[in-house]
Parts: C-alpha cells; sequence; structure tokens
C-alpha cells in the first residue's frame, strides 16, 4: 500500500500530521543534546591547543551549519511557493523564518565568546564573520518585509524574492575561507578528507548537529501550525477544529 504524500501539500492534511510528529521530534532533540553536552563538555578530552575554551564549538559548529542549511531549505520552499502557487509552501519557508535567525544568532554569540581567548578579540570583519551576519540581516528582512505587507499572497511572493535572491551568501560563508585570508580558521570536518579532530569530539559535534536539526524541524512544525490557523481562519475545517477543542 502505498502513501500518497501529495495531500499533505494541502494545510488541512498537513497540520494533524504536523501535530503528531512535533513531540517525536522534540524530545529525540532534547535527548541528543543532552547526549551530546555530555559528550561534549564531560568525556571529551581538552584541547591541547586551545585548552577548555574549545567545547563551544559543541554549541557554535551545529548553529553555524543549521543557520546555513535552514536558509537553504527556506529557499527550496519559496522557490516551490513561487513556482507553483503552493500556499503550504510559502507558510512553511514563513515558519522557518525564525529559527533559522536564532540558529544565526547562536552561531555569532557563541563564536564571539570563542573568538576572544583563542583571536584575542570578540569580533573581527573577516569574510566568514562579516558574511554570517549578512545571513542574520537577511532572515530579519524576510521577516520584518512579512509583517510590513498585510496581504498574504503579496508578502509571500516579495519574501520569497527576498529568500531567493539572499541564498548567494551561504556559499559565500561556506567557502569564505578558502578564497580569502581569513582570521576564522578552516572546516575541522569536510567530505573530502578526513576530520582534524579526535573522534570523541566529532561524534559529540555531530549528535549536537542532529540535536539542532530535529530541534529546528519541531519548532517550525509547531510554528507553521499557528501559520495555518491565521491564514485558513475562513476555512470550514478550522471552525470544526475549534468545535473540537472546546467539546
Amino acid at each position: 500500500m502505498s502513501l500518497n504524500w501529495f495531500k499533505y501539500a494541502s494545510p488541512a492534511s498537513f497540520y494533524p500530521l504536523a501535530g503528531k510528529l512535533i513531540p517525536w521530534f522534540g524530545w529525540s532533540a532534547a535527548l541528543l543534546a543532552l547526549v551530546g553536552l555530555y559528550i561534549g563538555l564531560v568525556v571529551a578530552p581538552t584541547d591541547f591547543q586551545q585548552g577548555d575554551a574549545y567545547r563551544i564549538i559543541f554549541i557554535h559548529v551545529p548553529a553555524a551549519w543549521m543557520s546555513m542549511f535552514l536558509y537553504v531549505v527556506m529557499a527550496a520552499w519559496s522557490a516551490l511557493a513561487l513556482g507553483f502557487n503552493t500556499r503550504l509552501s510559502a507558510m512553511m519557508a514563513q515558519a522557518i523564518a525564525p529559527t533559522g535567525a536564532l540558529m544565526t544568532f547562536i552561531a555569532l554569540w557563541s563564536g564571539a565568546f570563542w573568538g576572544r581567548p583563542t583571536w584575542g578579540t570578540y569580533w573581527a570583519w573577516d569574510a566568514r564573520m562579516t558574511s554570517e551576519l549578512i545571513l542574520l540581516f537577511l532572515y530579519f528582512g524576510v521577516i520584518a518585509l512579512r509583517h510590513a505587507i498585510d496581504d498574504p499572497r503579496r508578502a509571500d511572493r516579495a519574501c520569497g524574492v527576498l529568500t531567493l535572491t539572499g541564498v548567494v551568501n551561504v556559499p559565500i560563508i561556506y567557502f569564505s575561507v578558502q578564497w580569502w585570508n581569513t582570521l576564522h580558521q578552516g572546516s575541522s570536518v569536510s567530505l573530502t578528507k578526513a576530520p582534524s579532530m579526535a573522534a570523541i569530539m566529532l561524534t559529540g559535534m555531530l549528535i549536537m548537529s542532529l540535536a539542532a536539526w530535529f530541534y529546528a524541524i519541531a519548532a517550525s512544525l509547531a510554528r507553521v501550525r499557528v501559520v495555518i490557523i491565521e491564514r485558513e481562519r475562513g476555512a470550514a475545517w478550522i471552525g470544526g477544529l475549534t468545535e473540537v477543542r472546546n467539546a
């Protein structure tokens, strides 16, 4: 028996599915975060160069990865919304933006506290840091633009265009340490070569990255349910949902 995924393109069908998935991703994120933090803060050894200051990477790196990944996902949903005029795609893009902004802020904030003992400064206007800051402004810009336009359809189109325009910044962030001489160190994890860190450190960081990923999914699903209710207030199925809650 095959599952018809196309039916979940309807907000009315996706709403209950999202409600069922949120606890699974939410509790999984919490459990993974506890395991990852235990490995990073307790089990992993002290780095011989940076000392214990390096342990902030277990927060910084997953947040930085997710800040870029979520923007690409947001851009993909925006492209679907613009190309096929699908309501749920625009709603998903809207729901992802705040979590992406949060991850970007955490990456910048934790990077500043990592930079002080490592580089001697909280901030330097190098390519990696500046392009990550631009990413935060792009998230804020998308959120602000949506609230500035009353008509949801017009807001979807405007935010979609801005999101797709700004996606060019993601490869700039990723490749900045290769293209320019920056203060920021190169990637410790690469798909083309062996990682330059101990296995236990890598394990903790990957677990924390998975926790951040699951959290982002849970938060986005919870937020898109709110967006669906706000957008579909006049729909008959929303009225039926209200009656069930009041019963």
